[in-house]
Parts: C-alpha cells; structure tokens; sequence
C-alpha cells in the first residue's frame, strides 16, 4: 500500500496550464501503476491518464489526449500529469490513484485502484 498526497491545482485561464503533482510514500510505489482521475461537481469520476510501473506505456482519456501528458519518476516516489490547453470542462477535482494489480483491460477503472490521495482542486475560467 502506499499513501498519495497531489498538490499544483489552482485557477487558471482558459488555455493556460498547470502541473500536477502527486507525492507518493511506501515501497511498494515503483511496482504500481499510477494514475489520474477527476471528478466534477455532482458527476462521477472519470479517467485521466495512466502510467505503468516502468513509464513504457501511458494510456489517455480521449478528452484529453494530446493536451495532457503522464509520467513519473521512481527514484523520487513522483507522479506528474502536465495539462496545456486547457478549458472550462477540465475543471474538477484532481485524484491520484495507485495500485499493483492494474492490467491494460482495467487501467480506466476507478474501482479497480486500492490507493487515492485526497485530490486537488483545478478551475480553469473561461
């Protein structure tokens, strides 16, 4: 198990951007799959992105494909999910997730990860 903290959210215009961060701490962090979901107000919540345990494969909501970009650093225990271009719907509270037993079939399903930190406010103005 490990335990997840994000921070970097903020205001923001429309078409700026923001990084987020998420600090994460336990040993078991370099062997879990690590990802962002976010939930706006009154909705469920949704998948962001996703990154496996070695960084060779990263998986993308359609919405934000190309805008939006996942990585991590191991030695540091980091996770980073980079937004550019971003508007008024990508306002929502911004979680980080983890866990071990993540496959390519469930990597978009929140259900499926053991490990969320208590999320971080995005606002972006229109």
């Amino acid at each position: 198990q490990v335990q997840l903290v994000e921070s970097g959210g903020g205001l923001v215009q429309t078409g700026g951007s923001l990084r987020l961060s998420c600090a994460a701490s336990g040993r078991s962090f370099s062997t879990y799959a690590m990802a962002w979901f976010r939930q706006a107000g009154g909705e469920e919540r949704e998948f962001v992105a996703a990154i496996n345990w070695s960084a060779d494969s990263t998986w993308y909501a359609d919405s934000v494909k190309g805008r939006f970009f996942i990585s991590r650093d191991n030695a540091r225990n980091m996770v980073y999910l980079e937004m550019n271009s971003l508007k008024p719907e990508d306002t929502a509270v911004y979680y980080c997730a983890g866990d071990g037993a993540i496959t390519t079939d469930i990597v978009a399903i929140a259900g499926e990860y053991e490990d969320w930190g208590p999320g971080t406010q995005v606002t972006v103005s229109s």
